[in-house]
């Protein structure tokens, strides 16, 4: 009986260990399995829009620079954030206070600046459909990469700050070894959620709004059949199909994080609302990291050149002189 005991514990030479979580053998089997699944096909795919976007000169535009920004923070996602939390599901946290810092730390970075990258892509469509004229002047490869940079900045700075209680006693939250456990205060909740959820949301569903609305009447306006002079003057005022198509496409990307993204801090608001510090379930949590995987995959079904991209990739062309100037379009 001692003998079950001990094997029920995280670390059996300790009187202060936690207990194991308790699942059957097969039940945990398979949900390892899955979640290891999930986690090799968010790094491979989100190591492919890496490479793509990074390699092939075709593809050195503003709004794929968004897209590789957000590339990086899901690889990081699959990379680091879903082993750890494989890692807490298996029962026990044996890596440290220091690593378990660390995660839950670029766990808020990764999440901000995805948020962050969702706001700069509904911009650049809004400034592309609904002010085409002025589209190539004011958004420039320079400014996007600023914005990049102080996107990834300010979302350390958040993280910082939301942990800074963590950083100053990492033993605050623990009631027992082998936890990796971050709890956030009232006022802290409020702030994370106001800014990477409530803002953000508002921001990028009125964006989208106003480019649903433009996209549409333009959509009717090159169907019309006009006079040729008519047409010419419109075509010069008016985005693109291609541009239209992009904002679709990337409204889809938009969409799926938000519903992603819903559960997680519904989860929030209902500890918000209870005045307590709380984290959320692993189902929300996972259901969050699952959004990393869905981008690229929905890029395989909406962009043409991420497939060509991919056929470069695996059969080794990319390796070849030249293959960076190879037309993907």
């Amino acid at each position: 009986m001692e003998a079950l005991e001990e094997d029920e514990l995280c670390l059996p030479q300790l009187n202060n260990s936690c207990w194991k979580m308790m699942h059957s053998h097969l039940e945990a089997t398979l949900i390892c399995s899955l979640l290891s699944c999930i986690t090799l096909l968010t790094v491979v795919l989100n190591l492919l829009v890496i490479i793509s976007i990074s390699h092939f000169r075709q593809l050195h535009t503003t709004t794929n620079l968004l897209l590789l920004s957000l590339a990086v923070a899901d690889f990081l996602v699959g990379f680091l954030e879903m082993p750890a939390a494989i890692l807490i599901f298996r029962g026990c946290w044996i890596l440290g206070d220091f690593m378990c810092g660390v995660i839950y730390w670029l766990g808020y970075i990764v999440v901000s600046v995805s948020v962050g990258n969702m706001v700069l892509i509904s911009i650049d469509r809004y400034m592309a459909i609904c002010d085409p004229m002025f589209y190539s002047t004011k958004v420039t490869l320079r400014r996007v990469q600023l914005c990049v940079c102080l996107c990834w900045i300010f979302s350390a700075l958040h993280s910082s700050w939301i942990m800074r209680d963590f950083l100053k006693q990492p033993n605050r939250f623990k009631l027992c070894l082998g936890e990796c456990v971050v709890t956030s205060s009232y006022v802290e909740g409020i702030v994370d959620l106001v800014v990477t959820f409530l803002g953000p949301i508002l921001i990028i569903t009125l964006l989208y709004m106003r480019v649903f609305v433009v996209a549409v009447s333009q959509a009717r306006a090159m169907r019309s059949h006009i006079a040729a002079v008519t047409l010419q003057r419109s075509e010069t005022v008016k985005a693109t199909r291609s541009e239209i198509k992009a904002a679709r496409t990337l409204g889809v990307v938009v969409v799926v994080f938000i519903l992603c993204c819903c559960p997680f801090y519904s989860f929030a608001v209902a500890a918000v609302n209870n005045s307590v510090g709380t984290s959320s379930s692993a189902f929300e949590l996972w259901l969050l990291y699952f959004n990393s995987c869905l981008n690229p995959v929905i890029y395989v079904f909406f962009y043409p050149w991420f497939r060509q991209a991919i056929k470069y990739i695996i059969t080794l062309q990319i390796l070849q002189p030249g293959s960076s100037e190879a037309n993907l379009m």
